[in-house]
């Protein structure tokens, strides 16, 4: 990747060369980052879709956009606490830098537990039972996430290790994997994965059971290829020990169903 201005030289092997900068255009004097406006895209597509599966499912008109407002306010709420806490020497250094997510600085696992609350609210406060109203949320979160990693990808964080593959990027001083993008990919797929077993009416709490393997699986292996500062547990990275802990809990949740089919059956 072509980062602020870097040339490549012809005795290097190919690599993926894309010219990008994290600021997208100025309002006056003030930047827009590709952060904020690849979340927002991620945030409408998610939106986008529980409408639409909503209308389809018959549910209360602004049951999808309702649910969605819930789940972006916990998870941002959520996500921001936790890459705070992350860095906290430099927030407490720089107190106006907390409230600046447009810059980035979310961590996808705190933003999970943030938005767990919130959907929780959400269920008590329209009285729904939780495992259908889970599929229902899990099967749209996915997409967003995907459009939300390409944002970390045009701003430069959330990167990868070095190395010299034809795919690599150039970014902070060196060719490196592209972990927004390889993480971005998986999320589609899930995202594919997830709404094409909705669709099928399983058993409610199965799509969720399938979300809670899925992309721990993918979180755990692309952690051995983040090249950012990493937070470690046990010798795993933080994130890699919450995606251990998530894995177990789905496969748990999905040998319970399975029994309770047999057992009915």
């Amino acid at each position: 990747m072509l980062w602020r201005g870097r040339p490549v030289t012809a005795a290097e092997p190919p690599h993926l060369e894309i010219a990008m900068h994290p600021i997208a255009f100025h309002i006056g004097a003030h930047p827009v980052y590709w952060y904020g406006i690849m979340a927002a895209a991620g945030f409408l597509a998610a939106t986008a879709h529980w409408s639409l599966l909503a209308r389809r499912e018959k549910r209360p008109p602004g049951f999808g956009s309702d649910l969605a407002f819930w789940l972006m306010a916990g998870g941002i709420i959520g996500a921001r606490i936790a890459y705070v806490i992350a860095d906290l020497p430099y927030y407490l250094d720089h107190p106006a830098a907390v409230w600046r997510i447009d810059q980035g600085g979310l961590i996808f696992y705190g933003g999970l537990l943030g938005g767990i609350a919130a959907f929780f609210i959400f269920a008590a406060r329209r009285r729904l039972a939780v495992p259908s109203l889970a599929d229902f949320a899990v099967s749209g979160l996915p997409l967003g996430h995907a459009i939300g990693r390409i944002g970390c990808f045009l701003n430069g964080c959330c990167y990868g290790t070095e190395c010299s593959l034809p795919w690599s990027v150039y970014l902070h001083d060196a060719f490196r994997h592209p972990t927004q993008l390889y993480e971005s990919a998986g999320n589609f797929a899930i995202y594919a994965l997830l709404l094409w077993l909705y669709l099928r009416r399983p058993r409610p709490g199965t799509v969720l059971a399938a979300y809670l393997m899925l992309y721990p699986a993918l979180r755990f292996m692309d952690e051995f290829v983040r090249g950012d500062e990493r937070l470690r547990f046990l010798g795993l990275t933080v994130a890699q020990d919450i995606s251990l802990l998530l894995f177990a809990s789905g496969l748990t949740l999905m040998i319970l169903l399975h029994r309770r089919k047999k057992r009915t059956a």
